[in-house]
């Protein structure tokens, strides 16, 4: 495949892997949010002991959508960090369709094992406390909706100033006088074309997204100039989202906690999935560009034995998919035994860990590097069974 065509196919997968399903739920979500309230995440809170156990579900399930709807849950203090963490010990990405495909009733043992441990790890991950509470993020959401409300009162620039300063000047500043300022008659809250043209591409993306995550991508169309409609489409998107990026400086008006009218969900909406996609589309123009100059495709790798489990650990800590199909189409040839490719599907995080990157890092890396412990020892032990 030509490098241009293996680049349009990395920004095509960006938009139509990841992008849409994100929007998607955003939309879904801040819709909830803006209809109900509080009383959606009151109920959440009410059923967190189950949260580990559904995080884990989600993300068991083929492909990268599952755990990816876990990730927005998190950064809007949902779910506790052990669900995401059991989301993306569950997960094998996009390579479960490749074991699906090749051998079903490995893949059902792999899938079983994956859940079990997910849900375990979950649970563990939140009773030893690690990573940042629910709590601690409502707080941190709390801070900025503050700040921009007490800085559109009277007090002029200095009082602007001192809310920069963080929580701190916040608390410490006055309480605002008079009547709060109207949120819906905010310019920035209008929905703007480019916001139109955002959500016009995702909903004509819907059906071509469900058919890659199904691997049903259909075949050239003359009509095209024999060019893959899906490709296009996927392209296009990728584009339009850059489009974003570049009128929103990077695109850093995520959906905030307080929004109350639906364009301001769309427009908050639009710009929160565009960076998620701009992260994925250079992770995945990236690994393209490394592997058509240098040839690697991670076959180059020491798969047997102990440092096999390693080895495979450790590369599910790339985060994306290409790397694990590789390593899983490798175990379909024979060159990788069972216990590597178990331990690579327990560490590897697919295109879930890419959004998780993007908005927090620290939680990201942390993890990520969570997922690596239980991949080592299930990678262990089906060393010991399978010899």
């Amino acid at each position: 495949m030509p490098l241009l065509e293996r680049l349009a196919t990395a920004l095509a997968d960006a938009f139509l892997q990841v992008g849409v399903p994100v929007a998607v739920l955003v939309a879904a979500f801040g819709w909830l949010q803006v209809r109900h309230g509080d009383r959606l995440l009151d109920l959440l809170a009410r059923r967190a002991r189950w949260a580990p156990a559904v995080g884990a579900l989600l993300g068991v399930s083929p492909g990268c959508a599952g755990a990816i709807l876990v990730v927005p849950l998190f950064l809007r203090g949902s779910v506790s960090f052990g669900t995401v963490v059991a989301a993306l010990v569950a997960t094998m990405g996009d390579s479960s369709w490749v074991i699906i495909a090749g051998e079903p009733v490995t893949a059902l043992v792999v899938h079983a094992v994956l859940l079990v441990t997910g849900v375990v790890t979950g649970y563990v991950v939140d009773a030893v406390g690690l990573g940042p509470s629910p709590e601690d993020l409502a707080a941190e959401r709390a801070v900025p909706a503050v700040r921009r409300a007490a800085a559109t009162t009277s007090g002029g620039p200095w009082r602007r100033l001192a809310l920069r300063a963080g929580p701190v000047g916040v608390t410490a500043s006055p309480p605002p006088s008079g009547p709060p300022p109207l949120r819906a008659s905010a310019p920035a809250e209008r929905l703007e074309p480019l916001d139109r043209v955002f959500w016009a591409v995702v909903l004509l993306s819907v059906p071509a997204a469900v058919a890659v995550a199904a691997q049903a991508r259909t075949g050239p169309l003359a009509a095209l100039g024999g060019v893959d409609p899906l490709l296009v489409l996927g392209v296009l998107g990728s584009l339009v989202c850059g489009a974003v990026l570049l009128a929103r400086r990077g695109g850093r008006e995520r959906l905030a906690a307080d929004v109350r009218t639906p364009a301001e969900v769309l427009r908050r909406g639009a710009a929160e999935t565009s960076v998620i996609v701009g992260w994925v589309a250079a992770v995945f123009v990236g690994w393209e560009v490394l592997s058509g100059a240098t040839g690697f495709d991670g076959s180059q790798l020491p798969l047997v034995g102990v440092a096999g489990v390693v080895v495979g650990a450790l590369v599910g800590l790339v985060p994306g998919c290409a790397v694990q199909i590789v390593l899983t189409s490798l175990y379909l040839t024979g060159a990788v035994p069972f216990a590597t490719l178990l331990a690579n599907a327990v560490s590897q995080d697919g295109d879930a860990l890419i959004p998780l990157l993007a908005l927090r890092r620290r939680s990201a890396v942390l993890a990520s590097a969570v997922t690596v412990v239980p991949a080592l020892v299930v990678g262990g032990v089906a060393l010991l069974v399978t010899g």
